[in-house]
């Protein structure tokens, strides 16, 4: 049996840009790991074009990263590939270490007081089976009101080559208000989970629009932590931050590179 190197990287992949959160988490949780991120942009968005589809890409991309990188585990950093594909990766790879994402809605009621509890994701993400699963098992501990924010993941990939700040402040408004209020009154929407990968991106203007004092949860830390866990990196990785070394990363992608380094140089 081949034995992966521990100095070998892990992977990430998203639709695109989104995942960048969920890297810039994994490298502050394991600084000392190496990681190589691909980008889906040539198929990006994920959502509209069913599980099928995101299945048979998912596998793709896992399996490139096995050939051509070695990876030593891999993070499906998108709800959506999440949702769909990752019970096929894990049994096409039973011995690679594989971590999703899927919408905090635990640490959302763990963090809130008044019980009512947004998730902003996309639609696929939100009629995935597997997230009405988890809806269904916690819904006795909360109210949670679900929207679908409709091209706001495209937006924000669109940021990265033209600036679409105010655009995208207004879509955070909007979609934020269709939810309901917010506030920390009783009947008041207190907790915000962002269930898309891209949404911490733009976590600022959020908050500008449900202020100080709600919650906004996403699961970048978790995310990371499971998977330094899974690899029993959390030591390690403390001795290698003592000695200030920083793993290596290299960035992979379906369509535009060049968009894609662009978008790491401004949300990493």
């Amino acid at each position: 049996m081949t034995t992966t190197p521990s100095n070998a990287p892990i992977g990430v992949f998203d639709s695109g840009i989104g995942g960048l959160s969920i890297l810039k988490a994994l490298r502050a949780e394991m600084p000392h790991e190496r990681f190589v991120y691909f980008a889906d942009s040539a198929h990006n968005p994920y959502g509209p074009k069913g599980d099928a589809f995101v299945i048979d890409r998912s596998c793709a991309i896992t399996q490139q990263l096995i050939n051509d990188h070695a990876i030593k585990a891999l993070v499906v950093a998108c709800n959506t590939a999440t949702a769909a594909a990752i019970h096929v990766l894990r049994a096409e790879h039973p011995s690679l270490p594989i971590v999703g994402v899927e919408p905090a809605l635990k640490p959302a009621i763990a963090a809130s007081r008044t019980q009512r509890i947004a998730v902003l994701a996309t639609q696929g993400t939100l009629q995935s089976a597997k997230f009405q699963t988890l809806l269904a098992s916690q819904q006795s501990h909360a109210e949670f009101i679900c929207t679908p924010c409709h091209g706001l993941a495209d937006m924000i990939e669109r940021s990265a080559e033209t600036d679409n700040t105010t655009d995208l402040i207004a879509a955070c408004a909007v979609f934020t208000r269709t939810s309901g209020l917010f506030g920390t009154k009783t009947g008041q929407i207190d907790t915000l989970v962002l269930g898309c990968t891209h949404y911490p991106l733009i976590k600022p203007y959020f908050r500008q629009a449900v202020g100080e004092h709600v919650h906004i949860i996403d699961n970048g830390q978790a995310v990371a932590k499971r998977t330094a866990q899974l690899l029993g990196a959390a030591a390690a990785g403390i001795a290698a931050a003592k000695k200030m070394t920083t793993g290596q990363l290299q960035l992979l992608c379906s369509a535009d590179q060049d968009h894609l380094e662009r978008a790491a140089q401004q949300w990493l």
